[in-house]
């Protein structure tokens, strides 16, 4: 009746865990996402996030790159092996929880002297060689989790997989968004150079222009040199922007994991579409979608379990060990019943005296889980912020394009206008050497700032924490 009261007793004890069970940290979460003129709240249940990014990035080129990259970029690899080494350490950590058995065996062969300090004479032993032989089974080898100390190990070391699996989730966001990004300003350097070679040929028609009016004597020498200084700022600009057009390329290469080489064009920069509306969607979402959060909050799961870890060092813990098997000098005789040979050891070690050792290991345990719970938080209000900052920036940006291609437009008559006159003799070739001047500074403007709307659709996408599926 003993035996049996004291299984049940040890089953009862297997079954607690010492530490804190996890519990979700209350967050708070805003009504609605911080942007200019915001939209009702109806219209904020879908998510630009949603989307696959497939369907956000419509240029077949990029997705091609996206497709590469999601297969051979190095930091996408890297993460995976993490993901696969956090395996590996929660499947060995999840092992002690089991017994362990093994099988060992030996032959020893032995030659006694006569002449030794216990001499034996040939009447007592005829035969000097001896053979020994042994056999075990080891047939258990374990620590009975009493307190729960292995079974927390677990759940931290579980934790910290999926952890490794949502940070792998957020290389894949940072790597599309990246990609994205790096193609979509190599279209837009590529209609910088357009409209550079655009307006050298154009600037270079007007200084034969200016050339065959000077050798009339219609145009001064000072007009002269106008128009060549004209001529040359559109053509440095040229040079400058073939080397950051060849270097983004060098940048595509590597997120793909190729050679520094040319990338293959899709869409020219004007015909370049993304989604016209970006619902960023409801904020409580926001915490189950971006991976990079999941992630902290693995941290968090982790760390607190390992509060239970550090609490069961107190307690006293229990070993059983047993072997079966047998020894004889011969070995034939190694299986037969007097040779047989069994031990089961049951051992307790209780911790006494440790100078403070396992007190400041539980409260190293707690400080870690409390900067988790630090981590924690801080990425969720990172997280709000950037999809506030990627909102505004969408707004004022496109704005800003608008005034922009306006002021474009006005140029473009205007320099119409000034050549005309200039033309016709009723104005002076400062106006309309200004008026192109203005002209080509505007225009490469006014493509930067449509390629930074661009940019922030793509920043707003990656921190709702889309692009990973």
């Amino acid at each position: 009746m003993k035996p049996a009261l004291t299984a049940v007793l040890l089953l009862g004890l297997a079954g607690c865990a010492l530490g804190p069970d996890y519990k979700r940290p209350d967050v708070s979460v805003p009504k609605g996402f911080r942007v200019p003129d915001p939209q009702p709240a109806a219209s904020d249940a879908a998510s630009l996030a949603d989307a696959p990014w497939f369907e956000v990035f419509q240029d077949e080129q990029l997705q091609r790159l996206i497709r590469e990259a999601l297969v051979s970029n190095y930091d996408l690899r890297d993460a995976v092996a993490r993901v696969d080494a956090a395996r590996a350490v929660a499947g060995i950590t999840r092992s002690y929880q089991f017994p362990n058995a093994g099988v060992s065996g030996a032959i020893n062969f032995n030659r006694l002297s006569r002449n030794g300090a216990t001499a034996l004479s040939p009447n007592i032993l005829p035969e000097q060689n001896r053979t020994f032989g042994s056999a075990a089974l080891n047939l258990l080898s374990f620590e009975v989790d009493l307190w729960g100390k292995y079974r927390r190990a677990t759940e931290a070391a579980r934790a910290e997989l999926l952890g490794a699996e949502e940070n792998r989730k957020t290389v894949a966001t940072v790597l599309v968004s990246d990609l994205a990004t790096a193609y979509l300003t190599l279209r837009e350097l590529d209609y910088a150079l357009e409209i550079s070679e655009r307006t050298l040929a154009t600037r270079r028609d007007s200084l034969q222009l200016v050339q065959a009016r000077q050798g009339g004597g219609v145009a001064t020498l000072l007009d002269l040199r106008q128009a060549e200084q004209l001529v040359e700022t559109a053509a440095q600009a040229i040079p400058v922007l073939k080397q950051q057009i060849e270097q983004t390329e060098n940048r595509i290469s590597l997120l793909v994991a190729k050679n520094p080489d040319s990338v293959v064009r899709g869409r020219s920069f004007n015909e370049q579409t993304l989604p016209p509306e970006v619902p960023p969607g409801l904020p409580s979402s926001l915490l189950e979608r971006r991976p990079d959060i999941r992630a902290a909050e693995q941290l968090l799961v982790s760390a607190n379990a390992r509060i239970g870890v550090a609490k069961a060092a107190y307690f006293p813990q229990l070993t059983l060990t047993g072997v079966l098997g047998g020894q004889s000098t011969q070995l034939a005789n190694l299986f037969t019943g007097p040779s047989a040979a069994w031990s089961l050891v049951p051992q307790v070690t209780q911790p006494i005296f440790t100078a403070g050792r396992l007190k400041n290991n539980v409260r190293l345990a707690e400080a870690q889980r409390q900067g988790a719970l630090i981590h924690y938080e801080k990425t969720i209000q990172t997280a709000f912020t950037e999809v506030s900052n990627a909102l505004i920036a969408h707004r004022r940006m496109r704005e800003s394009r608008e005034r922009q291609q306006a002021l474009v437009n006005a140029l473009q008559d205007r320099t119409r206008l000034a050549y005309v006159r200039y033309r016709g003799g009723v104005d002076t070739q400062l106006n309309a050497l200004d008026a192109d001047r203005d002209l080509f500074q505007a225009e490469l403007a006014l493509a930067s700032i449509r390629l930074d709307e661009m940019l922030t659709v793509v920043d707003l996408y990656k921190a709702l924490g889309g692009g990973w599926k």
